[in-house]
C-alpha cells in the first residue's frame, strides 16, 4: 500500500514533526494548513480571503504532489479566529469547492501558532487509484 510523506517546506514541519500531507493508500490528509509564505512570513496580514486563498493554495500544492486534487476532496475544516469572518471566507471556500461541495465545518478557535493568522484549513481527499 502506498504511504506517501508530503512536505510544504514550511518550517514548522520539522518544529513540530508533521507532514503537510500523507497518503495511505487513496486517503490523503492534509494538515491544518495555514498562510504562510515560502519564507515563513504570514500572508495577508489582516486579510481573512487573502489567508484563506494561500491555505488553498498550499492545500491544492500538496494534493498534487500526492496524485490528487481538489476535485477529490471530501471534506474542509476551517478555523477561524473570529468566527464573523466566516462569510468572507465562505466565499474564498466556494471559488474552489462550489462543484464539488465536500463535507464542511467552520469552527472558531481561540488562536493559532502566530497570533497573526486568521484561518487554518485542513483537507481530507481520497484519490483515484493509480
Amino acid at each position: 500500500m502506498e504511504n506517501l510523506k508530503i512536505s510544504s517546506g514550511s518550517p514548522l514541519e520539522n518544529v513540530i514533526g508533521f507532514s503537510r500531507a500523507r497518503r495511505v493508500g487513496n486517503y490523503i490528509a492534509v494538515s491544518g494548513t495555514a498562510p504562510i509564505n515560502k519564507d515563513g512570513t504570514t500572508h495577508g496580514i489582516g486579510d481573512p480571503e487573502l489567508q484563506a486563498r494561500k491555505c488553498l493554495e498550499i492545500i491544492n500544492d500538496a494534493l498534487k504532489e500526492a496524485g490528487s486534487g481538489l476535485s477529490d476532496v471530501i471534506r474542509t475544516r476551517i478555523l477561524l479566529k473570529r468566527i464573523s469572518d466566516w462569510e468572507k471566507v465562505a466565499k474564498v471556500h466556494a471559488i474552489y469547492f462550489q462543484h464539488i461541495k465536500p463535507a464542511t465545518t467552520f469552527l472558531e478557535v481561540k488562536g493559532f501558532v502566530k497570533p497573526e493568522w486568521l484561518v487554518e484549513i485542513e483537507v481530507d481527499a481520497i484519490a483515484p487509484d493509480k
